[in-house]
């Protein structure tokens, strides 16, 4: 038996030509697509071609790249907030935890060598670990309990160090110290240090209190006594002052009685 094929060298070479044609169309399309990367607001671009990284770095915006060998990444320049913690030691050993915010931006002329030379997230790789090292340094300079009272001297002083250890690296625009954590028997302690220190200045206030009413007391007296002198010696020297108190205490009234004499002692006999 005989069988008829119908075979159409044509038509299966036109199929080719088709597929290949949407192949090469849909690489312009890609390749097309890809040759344009945007840099969000707020970001510059980093671009890498073969693994060379490009000194200068690309503006927000639409930028063009050459498709598939090229890439661009973008890091952000504006101001970023970041959380954390760090346990250190203070000068009399003991353990102390501190939570802190640092606020920081990527400085836009160093962009591209943070890119090269610190991989990931500059702030996990470069700015953490030095906020973590300045703590410690300036907490190991002070006592647990002069921590919590000196918070902000602390803060400052953390804060300096983070930048000279950065070396203009990283803007950094604030390094706050939120809380810092002692552990409860050092909190117990320093209770009761507290509460024995205002005890004493409590006791010291009345003493001080009485030891200066004794001082007024003593004024007061040495005060009297002079002026008792002083007027014992003017009745002495002219005994006509004492007519004179008399006439300066005198009401204006007749006296009722009048005092005499009689047999060295003193009568009071009525005028009526």
């Amino acid at each position: 038996m005989d069988y008829d094929y119908d075979y159409k060298p044509q038509n299966v070479r036109n199929t080719v030509i088709a597929i290949v044609v949407v192949v090469v169309l849909a690489i312009v399309a890609i390749g097309a697509f890809s040759a344009f990367h945007v840099v969000e607001p707020g970001n510059r671009g980093v671009a890498v071609t073969l693994g060379k990284v490009d000194p200068q770095y690309r503006p927000e915006g639409l930028n063009f790249k050459i498709p598939f060998v090229e890439r661009i990444y973008n890091l952000p320049i504006k101001q970023i907030t970041a959380s954390g913690s760090a346990n250190s030691s203070s000068s009399d050993l003991q353990t102390v935890d501190m939570r802190f915010k640092v606020l920081y931006r990527l400085p836009e002329g160093k962009i591209v060598e943070l890119f090269q030379e610190y991989q990931g997230n500059p702030y996990t790789s470069l700015i953490e670990p030095r906020v973590q090292e300045s703590l410690k340094k300036v907490a190991a300079k002070y006592r647990a309990e002069e921590m919590v009272t000196n918070r902000e001297k602390i803060k400052l002083e953390s804060q300096e160090e983070l930048k000279e250890s950065l070396g203009g690296l990283i803007d950094i625009r604030e390094l706050v110290i939120e809380d810092i954590q002692l552990s409860d028997e050092l909190n117990k302690a320093i209770e009761l240090k507290q509460i024995a220190e205002q005890e004493a200045l409590k006791k010291r206030y009345e003493l001080d209190k009485e030891k200066v009413d004794a001082e007024i007391k003593i004024v007061r007296a040495q005060a009297a006594a002079e002026a008792i002198k002083i007027e014992g010696e003017a009745l002495k020297a002219s005994p006509e002052v004492i007519q004179l108190r008399i006439a300066e205490q005198w009401d204006g009234k007749a006296p009722q009685s009048v005092v005499v004499g009689q047999g060295g002692a003193n009568v009071l006999l009525p005028l009526k």
